[in-house]
């Protein structure tokens, strides 16, 4: 039943973000802890990535039981931010999958050492494309 909540929590955003490339940072609310975590995405050559994909599985509270799967897409600076994540979580750190054409990247967050952060993820060419 949360992860039926969490898809229909992060379409919703994820519609009106694609509809205008020159907006504010798109935010997706965990509703789960005070912590931030905002992203920068760029590509290979260093430029933002407008529209990619950036996912994150979250385990949480006694024994991991809870559970939140989030989803977002950068704007067109390549920026993203995920509010309100707990504090602490199962088998830290957190990592957040950047994923844009056959290019991805990975951003490890512990929110337990560094409650609200800003990282950067640049994209490389994925090692599943390398291989064919």
């Amino acid at each position: 039943m949360i992860r039926v909540l969490c898809s229909v929590l992060v379409a919703a955003p994820l519609a009106s973000v694609a509809q205008s490339p020159d907006e504010k940072i798109p935010v997706i609310k965990g509703g789960a802890g005070p912590c931030s975590f905002e992203l920068t995405v760029k590509g290979a050559d260093g430029k933002p990535a407008y529209a990619a994909t950036v996912k994150v599985h979250i385990a949480y509270g006694f024994g991991g039981m809870r559970r939140l799967d989030l989803e977002a897409g950068t704007n067109s600076d390549g920026k993203v931010k995920f509010v309100g994540l707990p504090a602490r979580v199962q088998r830290p750190p957190l990592e957040f999958h950047a994923l844009k054409d056959q290019f991805e990247g990975v951003a490890a967050f512990d929110p337990s050492t560094e409650c609200q952060a800003k990282h950067d993820i640049t994209l490389e060419k994925s090692k599943a494309q390398d291989s064919h």
